[in-house]
């Protein structure tokens, strides 16, 4: 049976530990999406989520050797991305306030005050980077230019992308899919 994402992180965190450099750019490059997902979410600038990024890893570096469980490494980066957020936004001249889409502000709250449905969601959405990056490069692609391409691409261009036939797409398709639903199975997420 494959290794769990756990298992990886718990294998990579003591990798970390003993000083291996390639261990911890592996570390960085698995949650760096979750990372920087959460400001965005919070709709700073790229240049201020880049920033809450930068400290997040510090604190990251810092506080590896009190990671009591690596299990438990997502939810820990996402409550401190959020109290990251929270504090940027606390010291920032907005007054602890965003604008929605409507020019409207908009409260925001600090971690310990998030509701538990959206660490849910972040960490649903982790395991779901974790599923896709355990496809190989054709199936990783193809789902990028299907899926999260805005806006999205016609068959043709993506089958002269990929050399396919462009026939051939929805199959292929339909094989990356069932992919991913059984390693979101193997991690317990479908």
């Amino acid at each position: 049976m494959p290794a769990s994402p756990f298992d990886e992180d718990k294998r990579l965190v003591e990798e970390c530990l003993k000083g291996e450099e390639i261990a911890w750019s592996k570390l960085v490059s698995k949650y760096k999406n979750l990372i920087f997902s959460i400001p965005i979410k919070y709709r700073f600038s790229q240049e201020e989520a880049a920033d809450i990024f930068q400290t997040v890893c510090l604190d990251l570096v810092n506080n590896l050797t009190s990671l009591r469980e690596p299990r438990a490494l997502a939810g820990w980066l996402i409550r401190v991305t959020h109290n990251k957020c929270f504090d940027h936004m606390k010291d920032s001249d907005n007054e602890w306030r965003r604008v929605d889409a409507d020019n409207q502000p908009e409260p925001t709250c600090p971690a310990a005050e998030t509701p538990e449905n959206q660490l849910r969601e972040l960490e649903r959405e982790q395991l779901l980077r974790t599923a896709l990056g355990a496809l190989g490069e054709r199936c990783q692609r193809l789902l990028a230019m299907l899926f999260f391409e805005s806006p999205p691409r016609p068959y043709q261009d993506i089958a002269k992308s990929l050399t396919l036939a462009t026939g051939s797409i929805g199959f292929i398709r339909a094989r990356c899919l069932e992919k991913v639903r059984k390693k979101l199975q193997e991690i317990g997420l479908a």
